[in-house]
């Protein structure tokens, strides 16, 4: 009778975590994932440290919607376009298992180039305006002095990008984007490995999209300490990033 009991308990606790565990990738495939950014090729939009929410819905769903991305077929469902200027989470094309982000700029047949320093699309000089924002930007390990602008994409969309004060890029071939893919840079356009970089990112497919991020949820200044050092989380903790959101 006592082994009945014990056993029922073991099963009524292991169907409720199962059930959690259910709903929990349920949210997690179709609504919303989580995210850590561990590098610096998205500043000043994302700092390393910074924690967000990327909705799973925005562009449909597709294999890589799910954990471990299976294999069970290579079209996308409910697809929704993404908009030039979108935050994107996607698949490396590289090993189609590594999550990136990074801002969509080309989109299909599009030319995309950089000329004397300046973004062209399609030919024409993308506008970008000078901040009096004074701050250096992460590259790796380094800190670098940098010039943060307002970029203006041809839809109107505006962000923040950063170029170092020296050694900037400059020039680059042109990029013609093909049919079914998307090219997308970094906003720390030279510390960022994207779509330019053809041999590890490079045009991205519409398959290989994740979401879009939406929103910062939680940061901290990992130079600082770390999540395990939580008695130090008053002096790392960015409390003006707290539920900032994203665009």
């Amino acid at each position: 009778m006592k082994k009945n009991k014990i056993f029922l308990v073991i099963y009524d606790n292991v169907k409720t975590l199962l059930g959690a565990l259910f709903i929990a990738i349920l949210i997690r495939s179709l609504l919303f994932q989580p995210f850590y950014i561990p590098s610096s090729s998205m500043e000043p939009t994302l700092l390393v440290g910074d924690r967000i929410f990327v909705s799973k819905y925005t562009y449909g769903y597709s294999k890589h919607s799910f954990p471990f991305s299976p294999n069970f077929s290579n079209k996308r469902f409910f697809s929704k376009k993404p908009e030039r200027g979108d935050l994107v989470v996607f698949k490396t094309p590289a090993d189609n298992r590594t999550d990136y982000i990074k801002r969509l700029i080309g989109l299909p047949d599009d030319t995309i180039q950089f000329i004397n320093g300046d973004l062209y699309i399609n030919d024409q000089k993308t506008k970008r305006e000078p901040t009096k924002i004074n701050e250096k930007i992460r590259c790796g390990s380094f800190l670098l002095e940098a010039n943060i602008f307002i970029e203006t994409l041809p839809n109107g969309i505006t962000h923040f990008v950063s170029y170092k004060k020296r050694g900037s890029l400059q020039n680059t071939k042109k990029f013609k984007v093909p049919k079914g893919h998307f090219f997308l840079l970094g906003d720390n356009r030279d510390c960022s490995k994207d779509s330019r970089y053809l041999d590890s990112v490079g045009y991205v497919k519409e398959l290989n999209l994740v979401g879009e991020a939406k929103l910062i949820f939680f940061s901290n200044d990992t130079n600082i300490s770390s999540l395990l050092k939580f008695w130090n989380l008053g002096d790392s903790f960015r409390f003006s990033r707290l539920f900032n959101k994203l665009k």
